[in-house]
């Protein structure tokens, strides 16, 4: 049956509001191995693959609570080693959230836990063609239909 709503494919980016595009790069820079995609006075992109993060000057709101978004990394150990040496807020619980400066909230989870996948040229493209998936994560994507060998690639 043919429907005239479009699906969700995935999504592009996230943009984030902070207080200042220099020191939200040099927060971030701390953190994460990026390449930059380009920047203005007010924007700067970060490269993840296909998809990218915007940091956009002007943070308006309050301190998110509940609101935050999960960003995939390859292993989270040395990020919550460079989070407290950044003195970031990490908050508690089994996973790692932490709060950036400008009160985004973010959650990070590993590549192997999840059933999100990159294409195998986007892992190769990021240097990443090594990453496996944990046994719960093949489950799961293989109840959504979608079979994948221990090997992503």
């Amino acid at each position: 049956m043919a429907t005239s709503k479009p699906r969700l494919v995935g999504l592009n980016h996230v943009a984030l509001e902070v207080g200042d595009i220099d020191a939200a790069l040099a927060f971030y820079g701390r953190l994460f191995d990026f390449t930059l995609r380009g920047r203005s006075a007010s924007m700067a992109f970060i490269d993840m693959g296909d998809q990218f993060i915007a940091l956009a000057r002007g943070r308006t709101q309050a301190r998110d609570q509940e609101r935050h978004f999960g960003l995939v990394v390859d292993d989270r150990a040395p990020l919550r080693q460079a989070l407290e040496e950044a003195g970031a807020e990490i908050l508690p619980g089994r996973g790692l959230d932490f709060i950036d400066p400008w009160g985004n909230h973010i959650q990070v989870v590993e590549y192997r836990d999840i059933q999100f996948t990159k294409a195998p040229e986007v892992l190769r493209a990021m240097s990443l063609a090594d990453l496996d998936k944990s046994e719960a994560a093949l489950q799961e994507l293989a109840e959504k239909g979608i079979p994948r060998s221990q090997k992503t690639v």
